[in-house]
């Protein structure tokens, strides 16, 4: 496994980071165990979750997986999402902050947090407010390192912009929806990523599975796969993403890889990515994630995959 820097900052996180937003739903506690023990003994280190996965259930298993292991473990979680019928129940104000992050320690049965994400941009709640109520989560030690997560370029500049101005701390790290078939940020949050050396975490970077080579075109998708019934997945499945897919398919083969593997390798390719956050439901795909980590795209490669997601 390699590691690599959380941005600007001096943490090194796993190149590839396990994903969590199964765990309490399809993944129970048993599962989440073996999951996480198999992750740290890949050398996954970075584990990303969210207040609101499953209802809280997510960072509860995981507290209970870590046990005696809590060391070994970055923990990264998020606050924003609804947690509650109340006014205050949801948000980036002060007076959820500082609820939630109390009741994500609880649940992770931990006093602190390695890496604490603002969810979602707060369209209602001043972003001075928020990035007050975090510097102050850090002076306490509840929290190590904060980040956002679906910021757009000019909502993460302008938040550590104005965080510098007053002398708090700046966001390291930002985590976006970013895969060889979803390549948005490219065009702006990249480049001030890279200007201003923050580290990019991208989620879903198997499209929901659609880059595992599971689906074929003019076939049903698998029993009980996503497939199914999602509608992000679905909305790849164009004769168009098809033919890219075989021909992505023909590349990583040639090269003794699988398409798994080039999906996690490309990410890792781009500038600024510090880990690839990528789900697991079972042991089998931490080990399978871990493993495409090993690959090293050349620059040659990276173009070669380039000109056909863009033929």
């Amino acid at each position: 496994m390699q590691y690599r820097n959380l941005g600007s900052s001096g943490l090194k996180v796993s190149a590839i980071g396990l994903g969590t937003n199964q765990f309490g739903g399809k993944v129970d506690q048993k599962m989440t165990k073996d999951i996480i023990s198999a992750a740290l003994e890949t050398g996954v280190n970075f584990i990303d979750t969210a207040d609101i996965y499953q209802e809280g259930l997510s960072e509860k298993y995981i507290g209970t997986a870590l046990g005696g292991k809590r060391s070994q473990a970055l923990i990264a979680t998020k606050v924003y999402g609804k947690v509650g019928e109340g006014p205050n129940d949801r948000g980036a104000s002060r007076h959820h902050i500082m609820a939630g992050v109390e009741a994500s320690l609880r649940r992770l049965d931990t006093d602190y947090i390695d890496l604490y994400q603002i969810h979602v941009w707060d369209e209602e709640t001043p972003i001075d407010e928020t990035l007050h109520a975090l510097d102050d989560l850090l002076h306490a030690g509840k929290v190590r390192y904060i980040g956002a997560s679906n910021f757009s370029a000019w909502q993460l500049t302008w938040a550590n912009a104005l965080a510098e101005l007053r002398g708090w701390k700046k966001f390291v790290s930002i985590q976006p929806h970013f895969h060889m078939f979803e390549r948005g940020i490219e065009e702006g949050l990249i480049p001030a990523c890279r200007y201003f050396d923050i580290g990019i975490l991208p989620y879903f970077p198997l499209a929901g599975g659609f880059l595992t080579g599971k689906y074929k075109q003019g076939e049903p998708a698998p029993p009980g796969s996503r497939g199914e019934t999602s509608q992000y997945v679905q909305r790849y499945m164009t004769p168009e993403n098809y033919a890219r897919l075989d021909q992505l398919t023909d590349f990583a083969q040639q090269r003794g890889h699988s398409l798994n593997d080039l999906a996690h390798a490309w990410l890792l390719a781009q500038p600024q990515i510090s880990s690839v956050i990528s789900g697991a439901t079972r042991v089998e795909h931490v080990q399978v994630n871990a493993a495409a980590s090993e690959w090293d795209l050349s620059e040659a490669e990276t173009q070669q995959v380039n000109q056909i997601l863009e033929s």
